[in-house]
């Protein structure tokens, strides 16, 4: 890639972060759209050679060769917001995404945790952590605040000591945007705080952990790849659960959520979703569960 190009990419993954908001997660996976998309430019890539056909090109191509519709959708959205802050940079003269139609990703159901898994689930991550071993303790506290929270893995990881508040309960947790919202927790999620923070931290800790709530074996913060891991383990002991991640168990706690009758947008504010479009696929899951179940068990379904 030429050099000038790449200083470009800096600037605008610094302006994704500090302007846009955007995790590094997303911002990675932007940069290296731009990357593929200036690389079908040839050996001399340049923004000069972006124009409507082009993009419209090399998105055909990443069609072709099997790229799922959620993929063409995020690539092109990078490149929308790319050109877009090239213009107003001065970088370019016309925007030619401007036109550039976002392909429409089909919205599937999450896979959810029935209300007994997501029970089998806590049992087994509390029983794990019976002995007292700290890791254990950490991974307990993982998979509690994850289903009880509902919040995102990335929001967890981030969490600092101070931002648990034991006496009432809630987190102080800075989601997207740099937008931060105060989530309840109940006695379960109290009571594994309580262990981690007496007999779990303390035991990991070391001078250079800083404020992080919750840490690795050699005592640095914990990123969302080994918080992952510790959920699809749970979730393996599990008879019968689906294999899924931290996002699952965000989806499993807004689905109960409703099921329970709680307010579409309450739930909302607490998982931090910007549109109530958003939260409304989990009414979606709610209505597909109940038909099964009725599908199932009423004698004229």
């Amino acid at each position: 890639m030429v050099a000038a190009v790449e200083v470009v990419f800096e600037e605008f993954d610094e302006y994704l972060a500090l302007q846009r908001g955007r995790s590094e997660h997303t911002r990675r996976a932007y940069l290296g759209d731009l990357r593929s998309l200036f690389a079908f430019l040839g050996e001399q890539p340049s923004l000069d050679r972006l124009t409507l056909p082009v993009l419209r090109s090399w998105l055909s191509a990443q069609a072709a060769s099997g790229a799922a519709r959620t993929t063409l959708a995020r690539r092109t959205s990078a490149v929308k917001t790319f050109t877009a802050w090239a213009l107003r940079r001065g970088l370019i003269e016309s925007d030619p995404a401007a036109r550039l139609q976002v392909p429409r990703s089909r919205r599937s159901l999450p896979a959810v945790l029935r209300q007994d898994q997501a029970l089998d689930a806590m049992n087994a991550a509390t029983s794990g952590a019976q002995q007292g071993d700290p890791m254990a303790l950490r991974d307990r506290l993982i998979v509690e605040t994850l289903y009880a929270t509902g919040i995102r893995v990335s929001e967890l990881c981030g969490l600092d000591v101070d931002d648990v508040d034991t006496g009432q309960r809630v987190l102080r947790v800075l989601g997207k945007g740099d937008k931060q919202r105060t989530v309840p927790f109940g006695e379960p999620v109290l009571r594994a705080f309580s262990a981690w923070l007496t007999d779990g931290r303390p035991a990991l800790a070391t001078p250079t952990s800083g404020a992080a709530l919750l840490l690795g074996a050699r005592g640095g913060r914990i990123d969302p790849r080994q918080a992952r891991t510790v959920v699809h383990q749970t979730m393996a002991a599990v008879d019968g659960a689906p294999d899924i991640g931290p996002h699952g168990l965000r989806h499993s706690a807004a689905t109960h959520l409703l099921e329970g009758g709680a307010d579409l947008r309450v739930v909302q504010e607490l998982l931090g979703h910007s549109s109530l479009a958003t939260t409304q696929l989990y009414t979606h899951v709610t209505v597909a569960r109940l038909r099964a179940v009725h599908d199932q068990a009423h004698p004229r379904a």
